[in-house]
C-alpha cells in the first residue's frame, strides 16, 4: 500500500517546458498553487483574474524554470469573457477552469444569471467554447464534492436563476454539479468531432483557501474556520487533483479528487460522481440552454487543432 510519502506530488509533474497554460482564478488559493506548480515544471502560465493588481502581486510570488504573465478576466461578465478570447493568439495547451464563488448572499452577474451559477459554470462555458480552438491537450474544470451533498443536487432547469428560491448552498451546488455536466458533454463533442483534446474535472476536498470566507451564513463561516484548522488540507494539497487531471494520461471525462475518507484530503486519484452528474440527456440540455444564455456555442475545430 502507498504510503503518503509516495502518493504522487508536484514533484510527479512532467517537464512542461514549451507548454502554455491558462487558469482562471488565479490570484489565490488553488489557483495561485497550480500556477507555481506548473510554471516550477516549466510552462508558460497565464493568471486570468478579476484584478490584475492582485494577480500581479500574487505572480511575483512564483518561482520556477517556466514565466507567468497576467490578463485581465471577469467570468461574471460575459464581455470581459470575449475581451479576453479575443486577445488569444497562438496555441494553448492547457485551460485550468478553477475560478469560483462558494455559498454567498443571493447576487446576479452583470449578465443577469444568478452569481454563483453564472461564474461558476457560464463563464467558464463561454471562455472554454471561445478558447477551444487554440486548445491543443486538455481542459480541466474544478468541480467539487458538493454536487452530491445532502438533497440530492439537481439542475434546475425551469429556474436556473434560482429566483425566488435561492439559497446559498443550493446554488453552490448547481453551479458544481454544472461543471460536471459540461465536462461530460464537452468530452462528447470533442470526441464527436474526431479532437484529440480532453476535457476532465477535478475537486480538491476540503482545502484551507480564503473561498470560504465568502459563505453568506456566520454559523457555516463560523464552521468553516474551525475545519480549516482541523480537517482540511493546504491550497497545495488541494491543487493535487486539478494538477494530476492536468498532465497525467487520463481518459477523457475523468474526475479526479482527493483519495482519503469521504475524499476530503488525499493523493490525487480517479473518483466518482453522483447519478445526476453522469446523465448524458442532463448535460446536453444543459449545453443547449448555456449556449442560449450566453450567446456562444461549440466552435468548429480546424484540421490543424486535430491533428
Amino acid at each position: 500500500m502507498a504510503t503518503e510519502q509516495t502518493k504522487w506530488n508536484m514533484s510527479d509533474i512532467p517537464d512542461q517546458t514549451g507548454r502554455t497554460a491558462v487558469v482562471t482564478g488565479a490570484n489565490s488559493g488553488l489557483g495561485i498553487a497550480t500556477v507555481d506548480a506548473l510554471a516550477r515544471a516549466g510552462a508558460h502560465v497565464v493568471l486570468a483574474v478579476r484584478d490584475p493588481k492582485r494577480g500581479e502581486a500574487a505572480a511575483a510570488t512564483v518561482q520556477g524554470r517556466g514565466s507567468v504573465e497576467v490578463r485581465r478576466l471577469d467570468l461574471a461578465d460575459l464581455a470581459s469573457v470575449r475581451e479576453f478570447a479575443a486577445g488569444w493568439q497562438g496555441d494553448l495547451d492547457l485551460l485550468i477552469n478553477n475560478a469560483g464563488v462558494m455559498n454567498i448572499p443571493e447576487a446576479s452577474t452583470k449578465d443577469g444569471f444568478e452569481m454563483q451559477f453564472g461564474t461558476n459554470h457560464l463563464g467558464h462555458f463561454a471562455l472554454t467554447n471561445l478558447l477551444l480552438p487554440h486548445v491543443t491537450d486538455r481542459v480541466v474544470t474544478v468541480s467539487s464534492g458538493a454536487h452530491k451533498m445532502p438533497g440530492r443536487p439537481y439542475i434546475h432547469f425551469d429556474n436556473l436563476n434560482l429566483t425566488g428560491e435561492y439559497a446559498p448552498m443550493t446554488a453552490y451546488s448547481q453551479s458544481k454539479l454544472a461543471n460536471l455536466l459540461f465536462t461530460l458533454e464537452l468530452q462528447r463533442r470533442l470526441a464527436e468531432a474526431g479532437s484529440p483534446v480532453r476535457a476532465l474535472a477535478a475537486h480538491p476536498g476540503w482545502a484551507a483557501t480564503n473561498l470560504q470566507s465568502h459563505d453568506g451564513s456566520a454559523l457555516r463561516r463560523a464552521f468553516m474556520r474551525v475545519g480549516n484548522r482541523v480537517l482540511a488540507q493546504d491550497s497545495k494539497a488541494g491543487a493535487l487533483p486539478t494538477l494530476y487531471a492536468a498532465v497525467e494520461d487520463l481518459p477523457g471525462a475523468s474526475y479526479v479528487g482527493p483519495d482519503g475518507l469521504g475524499e476530503m484530503r488525499g493523493g490525487p486519484t480517479l473518483v466518482g460522481r453522483s447519478a445526476a452528474a453522469s446523465d448524458p440527456a442532463s448535460a446536453r440540455r444543459l449545453w443547449t440552454a448555456s449556449e442560449e444564455l450566453t450567446a456562444v456555442m461549440f466552435p468548429e475545430l480546424s484540421v490543424s487543432v486535430r491533428s
